[in-house]
């Protein structure tokens, strides 16, 4: 049996995440501190008495949601992954996990890659909707006849499982792709409570700023496989990583494809890390024959 921990991204907050571990671990308390002075804003305060609202800004969500995610592992004690993955911010958490970034590196990287997404997406206005009940053939198809027809970007953004797809994109873009998806049989689109077009090309401003920063940071040689978004396959390589998170902001996330490639990997046990259940639900709407928990 092999274990897989699994590492939740944007959209897993709420308002009170981590407040248990801050008050009933030394520990957990140090490392909330330690995030407050790195960040130079009080992080645990938001999320402890934040409102839904304010927790949904990308420069406030993605380091809480990393932050949650680690202080959830460290508390973690009898088991090691064999194998890590996280869905889109989540590959921060699970390339701590895998002792390939330090704390300290991977939390800097997720402020400045929030605070990139963040300007990308005042600059060019945009969204991203849910697609239920039609298959990845279909939905790339639209977007692609979408794009060529109009002009307007639109693409696949989050493979979540084989009937659930999110798409990204301009405005009038998701617009248009939601309307002809629903015409090839989609069962509903829902749009989406997002600042913008993550994992889309409207975020290559983002990407290229990203760029500059990762450069800079040192990667270590990881302890487990990570299977990242943009390739869905086992990496081990430090700069076949570094490249991979780089990717990532314009790429899609290929969270089922990951999840079925560490099942044939000979993964049973999921562990999902952090914040929520979603990723525990999207794994068995891939695959229910195996194991999923969590540790929130």
């Amino acid at each position: 049996m092999k274990n897989a921990f699994v590492f939740p991204g944007q959209g897993s907050q709420y308002p009170g995440m981590g407040k248990n571990y801050y008050d009933n671990s030394a520990f957990a308390k140090k490392l909330f501190e330690q995030a407050n002075e790195q960040l130079g804003f009080r992080i645990s305060d938001i999320m402890f008495s934040g409102t839904e609202e304010a927790l949904r800004e990308t420069n406030i969500s993605q380091p809480a949601v990393f932050l949650h995610s680690i202080i959830a592992f460290k508390s973690v004690e009898g088991i090691r992954p064999d194998m890590v993955a996280g869905h889109s911010l989540g590959e921060f958490s699970a390339l701590v996990a895998n002792g390939t970034l330090s704390f300290e590196d991977a939390l800097q990287l997720v402020s400045l890659r929030a605070e990139a997404m963040r300007k990308a997406c005042i600059a060019t206005p945009s969204t991203m909707a849910a697609v239920l009940g039609l298959e990845a053939p279909v939905v790339e198809a639209v977007c692609s006849e979408v794009q060529s027809e109009s002009g307007e970007v639109v693409v696949p953004a989050n493979y979540n499982h084989p009937s659930q797809l999110v798409i990204s994109g301009s405005l009038k873009g998701v617009e248009l792709a939601s309307i002809r998806l629903k015409e090839a049989g989609a069962k509903k689109t829902v749009p989406l409570l997002v600042s913008g077009a993550f994992h889309s090309p409207l975020m290559e401003p983002a990407r290229e700023e990203f760029k500059i920063a990762i450069e800079k940071i040192n990667f270590h040689q990881p302890t487990a496989h990570i299977y990242q978004n943009v390739v869905a396959k086992a990496v081990f390589d430090r700069e076949e990583i570094k490249q991979n998170l780089i990717d990532q902001l314009t790429g899609a996330v290929k969270w089922t494809q990951s999840v079925q490639a560490m099942i044939t990997d000979g993964a049973t046990r999921f562990v999902e890390i952090g914040p929520g259940k979603v990723l525990q639900g999207l794994i068995l709407k891939i695959d229910k024959s195996v194991t999923v928990e969590g540790v929130n």
